[in-house]
């Protein structure tokens, strides 16, 4: 009868240990689709786009890598950056594009202007 309580106490304390050694998964998902949305938006061609890209999956495998180790508090701070970065790299993806239709609108008005121009100074004038 003394063995009973020694062996509840081993498999409790067995049950404890894997318990606390049980990782969450790490929840990338998000993360993963900002990289993915920064891609498609074409921040590879955009520089400072292009570095927060490249830092987020960087930062993204290090998370990974980090949380298969059981390192959650790191992992998720790595994940949390990476986040960050991926988010930076879509703002300044968007950023180039609107800064390009902005500058394209601007060239079609000076275009449109000095045509303008050109028919009013051609035109007959009908002045008497």
């Amino acid at each position: 009868m003394t063995h009973l309580p020694k062996i509840k106490m081993l498999t409790l304390a067995t049950v404890a240990t894997l318990a606390a050694c049980a990782t969450t998964p790490l929840r990338s998902d998000p993360t993963t689709s900002e990289i993915r949305a920064a891609q498609e938006l074409g921040a590879r061609q955009v520089p400072t786009a292009a570095l927060h890209l490249q830092l987020a999956k960087e930062q993204l495998a290090k998370a990974e890598a980090l949380s298969a180790k059981g390192d959650e508090e790191r992992a998720d701070s790595m994940l949390e950056r990476a986040q960050a970065d991926a988010e930076l790299a879509v703002a300044l993806s968007h950023e180039d594009t609107e800064k390009n239709e902005a500058e394209a609108a601007i060239a079609r008005v000076r275009e449109l202007r000095s045509d303008n121009e050109a028919l009013q100074t051609t035109a007959p004038s009908t002045e008497q």
